[in-house]
């Protein structure tokens, strides 16, 4: 079913009114038939008629729409049958407005054949193309080819062409050096074989224990048959599986997990990806999918296991930072594609919860190394000078931000960035005093007239370009205060205002010179400079208030009275047990503890009090 083909003439309605409600793939096709935007969806209707809602679509879903000539549709019998063809039909036209992951080339296997009688075990990048396993993806050539290793010193399977195989007519070196039982010349029945083909699968799978336990019950049984040359190799096996289990052991309640984590900043997504295998720590990788603007990290978790697993064997768990959209379906797929159930875990605890927060520190520093590097500065500023109508690229960029809980110990923060990125030296955190507690303006106005009224008095630096992480009332102060300091002129001010729903990708720009809103694409580089250096005033403003809070409510409250050291705070709680008891006390009763005097005690009740 399609609309017409004129772009013009594109009649969304009548299109919906003949759209089925069953499950099923649409793809959205440009006036030259280019497809744009590969979807599924459980009730194909209901999915598409959210796309034309007018002014309550994200930026980027509007941009979408207005370029929609036609609509495809494929029907399907169930949901999880749509997510298989939605992940291929991606691979396939990699369309612009996707969540797009890197080709197939990009990620190393171990490929273990089915089609031969005597399977090949070897290293893989690429199509599959041949029949087999295909386990994986590692996140790097060394980790498959140390597992490869390991694995030809336990179960001896071999890594030759199949050529080569059929034209052998003796041994070559891997036999000899005891890394192959050399099936090509017969030296191994067809039925041993297939048990070591079949140990191999179950450790690739993370299930060492189990074939620990079966070479055990071989062992015993050669060692009954009196063949006991039989046992002393499999005596050897079993020692070189139990010293790999031993060594990097890590918990992981099924021995093979892949751990994914999803950070964002800056208008760019990282999913960093650590990968165990039999509670060996392989190593972990980086990935930067693209057009993932206006997307949580749920929604570009979902994306990356859709593109990278289903294709794949997946591991039997997957550990992930935060629950990816669908997260029922992507199970039920996972487990149809691979054969075997797949579990995705969403906030584990434990040591789990350890390897979930390394992942997520790893995807952190590998965003912020994407960010700082020199040619994405470059383009960000050059971006942004161009948006905001400067001379030069900005050399220094500054933002504020403010955070309190509730009022309570307020903190703004400063970050400066140049062109090298984050200049953290230059970073400043400002304690509030003396405000309203909550009164945000008051505080954005405090910390302006300690940073810039410094600059004034001592010749410091001012930014090019102020950035003020609030709307209209927030820019107000911040005009305010450089107007009495002199600076109205010497800066650009712009309020970074949130969208209606808070997502990244559609904020306001609110350009105090000239009292005009900008509305950046969310693709621009310009926009995510900005929302680069917004995040790190706020990460920055959030460190240090609960560092602050954390310090004021390790203090006793009896610490700020006048003339109540560390004994009497003793004696005050032990009497009263506890402080609640204290606050509801009389006069009297506070002057009736031992050494306590009547005006001490009536400080501490009017500390209390007033």
């Amino acid at each position: 079913m399609s609309a017409t083909t004129e772009r013009s003439a594109f009649d969304h309605r009548a299109f919906l009114a003949r759209a089925p409600e069953t499950p099923g793939v649409y793809r959205m096709l440009d006036a030259e038939g280019v497809i744009l935007y590969v979807g599924k969806a459980r009730n194909l209707k209901k999915r598409l008629a959210s796309y034309f809602r007018g002014s309550h679509v994200a930026p980027k879903t509007a941009a979408l729409v207005s370029r929609i000539a036609d609509i495809q549709l494929t029907a399907t019998h169930t949901e999880t049958e749509a997510l298989l063809l939605e992940n291929h039909l991606i691979k396939q036209h990699r369309p612009r407005y996707n969540v797009l992951m890197r080709d197939d080339k990009s990620y190393p296997e171990i490929f273990l054949g089915t089609a031969h009688a005597y399977p090949r075990l070897g290293y893989h990048r690429g199509p599959h193309r041949e029949p087999g396993r295909y386990f994986g993806p590692y996140p790097n050539a060394v980790a498959v080819r140390e597992t490869l290793n390991l694995l030809q010193k336990v179960f001896r399977l071999r890594d030759c062409a199949d050529p080569e195989f059929a034209n052998r007519s003796r041994p070559c070196m891997q036999y000899q050096i005891k890394r192959c039982t050399a099936p090509c010349v017969g030296y191994v029945s067809r039925e041993e074989y297939a048990r070591d083909v079949r140990d191999a699968q179950l450790f690739l799978e993370g299930r060492s224990q189990q074939v620990i336990h079966a070479l055990v019950e071989r062992m015993e049984q050669a060692a009954e048959h009196l063949a006991f040359e039989e046992a002393a190799q499999l005596r050897d096996r079993i020692s070189q599986l139990r010293a790999v289990s031993e060594r990097q052991y890590v918990s992981t309640q099924g021995g093979s997990v892949d751990v994914l984590a999803c950070v964002q900043g800056g208008g760019t997504s990282c999913v960093e990806v650590l990968t165990i295998r039999d509670g060996r720590n392989l190593g972990g990788r980086a990935y930067f999918p693209k057009n993932t603007e206006g997307l949580g990290e749920g929604e570009v978790l979902a994306a990356f296991i859709g593109q990278v697993y289903l294709e794949r064997d997946p591991p039997r768990e997957l550990l992930v930072s935060h629950a990816p959209f669908e997260r029922e379906l992507l199970e039920q797929a996972l487990g149809e594609a691979s054969g075997h159930s797949v579990r995705i875990q969403a906030a584990p605890r434990g040591e789990r919860a350890r390897w979930v927060e390394m992942a997520r520190q790893n995807a952190s520093l590998a965003l912020g190394q994407r960010l700082a590097s020199r040619g994405s500065q470059e383009l960000r500023r050059e971006a942004l000078r161009e948006a905001l109508g400067l001379d030069a690229p900005p050399s220094r960029i500054e933002c504020f931000d403010i955070s309190h809980t509730l009022g309570e110990s307020t903190v703004a923060s400063c970050v400066v960035f140049g062109p090298e990125g984050p200049l953290k030296t230059a970073y400043r955190r400002y304690n509030i005093q003396d405000i309203t507690p909550g009164d945000d303006y008051a505080a954005m106005e405090q910390a302006l007239e300690r940073r810039f009224g410094r600059a004034v008095r001592e010749h410091g630096p001012l930014p090019e370009v102020l950035l003020i992480d609030g709307g209209v009332g927030q820019v107000a102060r911040a005009q305010a205060v450089l107007a009495t300091l002199g600076l109205t002129d010497a800066l650009m001010v712009i309020g970074v205002a949130k969208g209606p729903e808070r997502r990244p990708g559609e904020e306001t720009l609110l350009l105090a010179s000239s009292g005009r809103e900008l509305d950046l694409p969310a693709h621009s580089p310009a926009l995510h400079l900005i929302q680069q250096v917004r995040d790190e005033a706020h990460r920055f403003a959030i460190t240090g208030h609960r560092a602050r809070r954390a310090r004021s409510r390790e203090t006793s409250t009896l610490e700020a009275i006048p003339g109540v050291g560390g004994k009497r705070r003793q004696q005050l709680l032990k009497h009263f047990g506890g402080l609640q008891a204290l606050s509801r006390a009389g006069v009297e009763d506070i002057a009736s503890v031992p050494g306590i005097s009547t005006a001490l005690a009536q400080r501490i009740y009017d500390h209390f009090h007033h």
